[in-house]
């Protein structure tokens, strides 16, 4: 049982992780390439659709994290699952105080609507964002460390 959840868990890690790296690397750049108002409304759109998925990901990762820390306690790589665990509290204080307000706003801008410092306030995003991934990335390689 065991076993499955150290699997589970780093596989909805991972893939979260994945995600988070598409966006910082991959999609942003599209977007951020696209004519006039068209990255700004990409950016938006997107904010819309991930926003509705990520908080459960987060949450999820972190609850089936602290559930192998606690299951595996007196097993090997403990430590590695809780520190992972603690990278990813780290992850979703960061989401709710640094990027989900930012989020927020953008996702409701229309080039009508928008401040005259959008493109600033994106770009703070990513910023955090890169910092997020990397967080995002250590808890990933502590918890697939747990596994050897």
């Amino acid at each position: 049982m065991l076993g499955t959840l150290e699997v589970v868990t780093t596989v909805v890690v991972g893939l979260m992780v994945g995600v988070e790296f598409s966006v910082a690397f991959v999609m942003n750049r599209i977007l951020n390439a696209l004519p006039e108002d068209s990255g700004q409304l990409g950016h938006a759109h997107g904010g819309r659709m991930l926003g509705a998925l990520m908080p459960f990901w987060y949450i999820g990762s972190l609850v089936l994290s602290a559930i192998w820390a606690a299951a595996g306690w007196h097993h090997h790589g403990a430590g590695l699952v809780v520190t992972a665990a603690a990278l990813l509290i780290v992850s979703v204080v960061m989401s709710m105080l640094l990027l989900v307000p930012i989020n927020n706003r953008n996702k409701t801008w229309t080039p009508e609507n928008r401040p005259a410092d959008w493109k600033e306030q994106l770009n703070r995003w990513e910023r955090w964002h890169y910092l997020r991934v990397a967080v995002l990335i250590a808890a990933f390689t502590l918890l697939v460390s747990a596994l050897v």
